[in-house]
This record gives C-alpha cells, structure tokens and sequence, in this order.
C-alpha cells in the first residue's frame, strides 16, 4: 500500500469518531485502532516487504469545554454540526473575530468544514465575544461550545 494512501487513512481515523478501521486489498491488510489515552500504533500485514517506517497515529485531543462553558457567564455560542473548527476563510487571513470584539446577531464567528464543505457559523446573540473556545483547525462536536457572548 501506498505511503501516502496510508497517511490519508491514518489522518481519516485521527479527525473522525471512527475507532477502527481495517482495509483489505490485493497488496496487503491494514488495520488502523484509535485510542483515547495514547497513541494506537497501525498494524500493517502485507504480502510483500516493504521498506516503510512504522506509522503512529495520534488521537484527537480530549477536550472538556462543556464544563468551561458551564463555569462562563454569558451565551454558549454551540456548534450546529460535527466537523473542523477554523477562525479564518484561509490560512492566510486574519480570524473573523478576536475576544473583544462585539458583534451583532448574524455576523459570521467562524467556518466549520465538513465533508469538504464550508459552512459560515453565525452569532445568534448580539454582544461582546468574551472567550474562544476552540483551537484552529480542531475537531468540533455536535453541540459543543464554540464562543461565550456576553
């Protein structure tokens, strides 16, 4: 199998709710198993040696921000789908919004891409952001806080 395929897969599993994942094809069998504590190391059978270095993937970082939500005042600004939390249109640019900064009913807050998807989050309160939640490029949950507006 491909290094490359292998990687794609292994960043699949790493940024999804999958756990496990296993591939059969002509070349070999791969079987991929993600851990919440610690790193799951890819098991990879083939039929023909191959010269590759073995490949770890890294479990998405566990974060608690329904109780940081809970300890903030003001309004939970919640995520309305699964997918990447990103601050900006492009890497390039600079973030929709900063703490401190204050913005109205329907202004956008950030972009949540899924399947391949750009989707513009919106405040559904007016007010001053008060606390960013979420990291660059972090995968978001259903629900889970994105902002506190005060």
């Amino acid at each position: 199998m491909d290094l490359r395929k292998l990687k794609t897969l292994i960043d699949l599993v790493s940024d999804s709710n999958v756990s496990e994942l296993e591939i059969t094809e002509a070349e070999g069998k791969v079987r991929i198993v993600k851990s919440v504590g610690a790193p799951a190391p890819v098991v990879l059978q083939q039929a023909v040696p191959v010269a590759a270095a073995p490949v770890v993937a890294a479990p998405a970082p566990v974060v608690d921000t329904p109780a940081v939500a809970e300890a903030a005042s003001g309004h939970a600004v919640k995520s309305p789908m699964v997918g990447t939390f990103y601050r900006s249109s492009s890497p390039g640019s600079a973030p929709f919004i900063q703490i401190g900064s204050v913005v109205k009913e329907g202004d956008t807050l950030c972009i949540i891409e899924a399947m391949k998807i750009l989707n513009e989050i919106e405040s559904d309160k007016s007010g001053t952001v008060t606390q960013i939640l979420c990291e660059n490029g972090q995968a978001v949950e259903y629900g889970q806080p994105l902002f506190i507006v005060e």
